[in-house]
């Protein structure tokens, strides 16, 4: 459908109007930052209204973008030494300590070489430099390990980390890597003795870390205690509601189903069934060919939402919105898929699981300008952002702005001009009719979606009579 914007009749001179958007207002992508070398994940430290820091996933490099003056750090807030940067290794994640501001610890999830045939995983710790709340580096020297495990192959790593508002650690681990999770004889999965496709929970309030008294495999000499949900295959990004503390999980599939994982506030113990189950079905892998059917060691908690691959091919988990500039998603979340480029808001408002596709305004035309949603995050205020790894960009999720257009006709010849702000990833259209209540308009075509924000200028030879022209723009 497209929504009626503005209305300019040929006989005036000179005009300036404005529109903002109705009731079903619409949402937009705004580029913030670009330049990037590959972004895989953006943050700020609890309470920082004022800066954002950014994941570059094979540089190793954290950087700091200023909110304020819109300016990206030349030099880089930390440069993690001794990645690998194989398949899908890299640096992968990065957390804040809830007392970052007092005592500057912030976490990393990393690849590095020796341990498993694909090198290892480390999760380490480091301190800024100086006052955290200003602090432009950290320092590398105060690099403290706080756990490792080893990858067998160079994908399926996982790499999320982030404090509950519990105030434990949580790390989302990969099941290793190959097809249909080929490690050990159930799998990584759904072996509760490896840590991988798993999401773990630790308590680093004093290092070593112990295990938080309510893990559900504390105590257990068999299971690893660090265990707080199993039976996952890569959990690509997962994300807390700042509000409520729930836990959601987007798990990439493996050649059918891409799936979003909801976790109450505080429930631990839940298996989603990989690898005898991909989404909300049966593995077809494991149907009896090429392999044995299996049934998961417990019983299986299916996602909230999963979709096939005709929607798209490896989800990007998302966030819940609870910021203050775009009211339409508040309490909804957003998520996407890395291989169509597409977007979604997912509502469980009444107790309904409703999903609405943003693809036409978050990245709309044919072209999908924005073609590598690596990461969802949040700001200090819970604004919400992503990351294009493809084009080195970050964008922040915002409401369609209210244009502003001004019409003017020239001295010189019959000949009309708009110049208008066209905003990124919106299209025009500029359409004309003879009698105002015709209602029968004519196009002079359409403009965009440009990868940016842009003055535009259309010019066209007058219509004879009264001639009525408007720009449209798709709702």
């Amino acid at each position: 459908m497209l929504k009626r914007l503005i209305y300019f009749a040929s006989a005036a001179a000179c005009a300036v109007f404005t529109f903002a958007p109705n009731a079903h207002s619409a949402i937009a992508s705004k580029k913030v930052v670009s330049g990037l070398q590959s972004p895989l994940f953006v943050g700020a430290p609890p309470g920082d209204t004022k800066r954002l820091f950014i994941v570059e996933y094979h540089a190793g490099n954290i950087r700091i973008f200023d909110l304020q003056t819109q300016v990206l750090q030349p030099a880089p807030f930390l440069t993690v030494a001794g990645i690998t940067t194989g398949n899908e290794q890299g640096l992968l994640g990065l957390a804040f300590d809830p007392g970052y501001k007092t005592n500057g610890y912030f976490y990393v999830n990393f690849t590095t070489g020796g341990g498993g045939t694909a090198g290892h995983t480390e999760i380490a710790r480091f301190q800024a430099l100086g006052d955290p709340v200003t602090s432009t580096s950290a320092d590398a020297s105060s690099k403290t390990l706080v756990l490792s495990y080893d990858q067998p192959e160079s994908n399926h790593n996982g790499g999320w980390l982030s404090f509950g508002k519990d105030g434990y650690l949580y790390i989302s681990a990969g099941d290793g890597g190959g097809a249909n999770d080929r490690h050990g004889t159930i799998g990584n999965g759904q072996d509760r003795t490896s840590f991988l496709g798993k999401i773990l929970r630790i308590d680093t309030s004093t290092l070593p870390y112990k295990i938080p008294a309510d893990n559900p495999f504390k105590g257990s000499a068999t299971f690893k205690q660090e265990i707080w949900q199993f039976g996952l295959r890569n959990p690509w990004r997962c994300s807390f509601d700042r509000l409520t503390g729930d836990l959601w999980i987007g798990d990439v599939g493996q050649d059918t189903r891409e799936e979003i994982d909801f976790v109450p506030a505080g429930q631990g113990g839940l298996n989603f069934g990989w690898r005898p189950r991909e989404g909300k079905i049966v593995t077809p892998a494991y149907t009896g060919s090429p392999y044995p059917a299996e049934t998961p060691v417990s019983v299986v908690t299916d996602p909230l939402h999963d979709y096939d691959h005709a929607t798209g091919v490896s989800v990007t988990g998302g966030y819940v919105y609870h910021g203050e500039a775009v009211p339409e998603l508040q309490g909804k979340y957003l998520f996407a898929d890395y291989g169509s480029a597409r977007f979604w808001i997912l509502d469980r408002a009444a107790g309904q699981t409703l999903v609405t596709e943003k693809t036409t305004e978050l990245n709309p035309g044919s072209s999908k300008l924005i073609s590598g949603i690596s990461s969802f995050g949040e700001d200090g205020a819970g604004e919400i952002y992503f990351c294009d790894i493809n084009h080195g960009t970050v964008f922040r999720i915002e409401q369609a702005q209210a244009a502003s257009f001004t019409f003017f006709r020239t001295d010189v010849g019959p000949v009309f001009k708009a110049q208008f702000n066209a905003s990124s990833f919106q299209t025009y259209r500029i359409e004309f009719v003879n009698a105002f209540d015709n209602e029968v308009w004519a196009s002079f075509g359409s403009y965009g979606p440009f990868p940016y924000d842009t003055n535009l200028t259309f010019s066209t030879s007058l219509q004879p009579g009264n001639v009525f022209y408007r720009i449209k723009t798709p709702q």
